[in-house]
């Protein structure tokens, strides 16, 4: 039987770490699986359906997610669910990151909101409908969706974000939905992860 070994790697600061393992002797070479374990996963969205733009987002956000805690928010997906469909219309998500500093919203409409983990919902995370924000930068993200033929309730809009999207303490990020009509409408949503700075490789 050979001794124990133990696996190293370098951090951000260049200094060896220990690998960590699961009870089972799992190493985590997945991040998402890695957070879900440890409770940090969340998901929120509106129930009240708005209609979609056909105009390029600006400074009213379907949704906006605050960071108003000392972790970072790491965003897994963006999704909204069409829930009144409309005949021969495509629709996609647009996101937009705002920066640290942003003015946190006024209010805090989280209607559905639960943990991945099964854990008791917290109060991290300041989730708001029908926000006034800043215009700094919405950008398309994820598949296209294309009615062809009305049936309501319609499809879903999924980005899959996948930690491409961070969201530090006292920034932000909105999401809209932009159509070719504006008869469709759509709930949104966001699904992330609350990581505390020691876990992330970021500074």
């Amino acid at each position: 039987m050979g001794m124990p070994v133990t696996i190293e790697g370098k951090n951000n600061a260049d200094a060896l770490v220990t690998l960590k393992a699961s009870e089972g002797g799992v190493l985590w070479t997945e991040t998402a699986r890695y957070y879900t374990s440890r409770g940090y996963g969340w998901q929120a969205m509106s129930v009240s359906a708005v209609n979609s733009l056909v105009v390029r987002p600006s400074t009213t956000s379907a949704i906006t997610l605050y960071n108003n805690s000392a972790k970072t928010f790491v965003i897994e997906r963006a999704f909204a669910h069409n829930l009144v469909a409309a005949a021969v219309t495509t629709s996609v998500l647009w996101l937009c990151s705002h920066p640290i500093g942003m003015t946190a919203p006024t209010g805090n409409d989280i209607t559905v909101r639960n943990n991945t983990s099964g854990l008791t919902a917290g109060t991290e995370g300041i989730f708001d409908t029908a926000e006034s924000v800043d215009e700094d930068g919405w950008f398309p993200w994820g598949q296209q969706s294309y009615v062809l033929t009305v049936t309501t309730p319609g499809g879903v809009l999924v980005a899959d974000i996948a930690g491409r999207i961070i969201v530090p303490p006292r920034a932000g990020i909105s999401v809209q939905v932009v159509s070719s009509v504006t008869t469709g409408t759509f709930t949104h949503g966001l699904h992330w992860f609350s990581v505390p700075a020691s876990e992330l490789t970021v500074n």
